[in-house]
């Protein structure tokens, strides 16, 4: 029984604790086994045939995980599921949403069903050994099912994180281009809002225009990837455009990024895309100051 104990840890240990029955069996637990350890405590169901290994909680990935097993093969974590999963949205313990393509699947408790006719490859991924749509199709899915602000933070998101692109949004919308969503993601990707090579070629244009010592742009020091820097001045410059507004995550890295560079001896300064617009000799001003001292 050790030997079986063994197996049936080995399989749910490299799924978040997550086993469907069928594993189960084949780890050696018949029927009766299974039962009796789901009344002892040891296993909990989760969904039909679909059991947690131990009496914690299911974690996030546990949850989703499980919830994908109850589908069936094929199923692919989706929408605000998938966002949460990559980080893009934080976590909020509701339902799971799960794709299928293909076929119908019956109602599944805590589970949030989603079916289409096809999905691409090229919009499914994995994460954890777990099928789960792109960062891509996740944003496009989300525009269709969720607020607008919600679609938003998590493409800003993904965009702060350079885990996606317009143009990736752009091919999905282009294998569906009459999808549910498609105008919020078009309206996304037409945002007036700089991109970061608008922002470098504005701000290069305003330092040469100034005669200020050239920087270089998008290089790695002290472990970040910063977008400015001056290093015989040991002074970077930081955009704080689309990537920054509003979303914890980001803020939250930003600020950590700062106390690493000046702990390093380096000085931050930010600028927002509005002042690089309104605002470009206030902005060559406060950069020209900062290069004398």
């Amino acid at each position: 029984m050790h030997d079986v104990e063994r197996a049936v840890a080995r399989i749910a240990g490299s799924q978040d604790n997550v086993i469907s029955r069928e594993q189960l069996l084949v780890g050696g637990l018949g029927r009766g086994a299974i039962a009796h350890r789901v009344k002892a405590g040891t296993l909990q169901r989760l969904h039909s045939s679909v059991y947690l290994l131990g009496a914690a909680p299911p974690t996030p990935m546990g949850r989703a995980r499980a919830a994908a097993f109850s589908c069936g093969d094929g199923a692919v974590i989706s929408h605000r599921a998938a966002a949460q999963l990559f980080g893009l949205l934080p976590q909020n313990g509701g339902v799971v949403d799960v794709t299928v393509a293909g076929r119908n699947v019956g109602l599944r408790s805590g589970v949030r069903r989603h079916r289409v006719a096809e999905l691409s490859p090229k919009d499914v991924t994995t994460l954890c050994g777990m099928a789960v749509t792109s960062i891509a199709r996740t944003i496009c899915d989300l525009a269709a099912t969720e607020a607008r602000a919600d679609c938003e933070a998590a493409f800003q998101e993904a965009l702060y994180r350079r885990l996606v692109t317009p143009r990736a949004l752009e091919a999905v919308l282009a294998r569906e281009p009459t999808r549910r969503g498609a105008p919020v993601i078009r309206a996304l990707i037409r945002d007036p809002r700089l991109t970061r090579s608008e922002r470098e070629r504005l701000i290069l244009k305003l330092i040469d225009d100034a005669q200020l010592p050239r920087p270089v742009t998008n290089v790695r020091t002290q472990g970040c990837l910063v977008d400015v820097l001056w290093p015989a001045q040991r002074l970077v410059l930081e955009f704080d455009g689309w990537r920054a507004h509003g979303h914890r995550l980001a803020f939250e890295n930003d600020r950590k990024r700062d106390q690493l560079l000046v702990a390093a001896g380096y000085r931050v300064l930010r600028i927002t895309d509005r002042q690089l617009i309104d605002e470009p000799l206030a902005v060559i001003a406060r950069i020209a100051q900062a290069l004398k001292t």
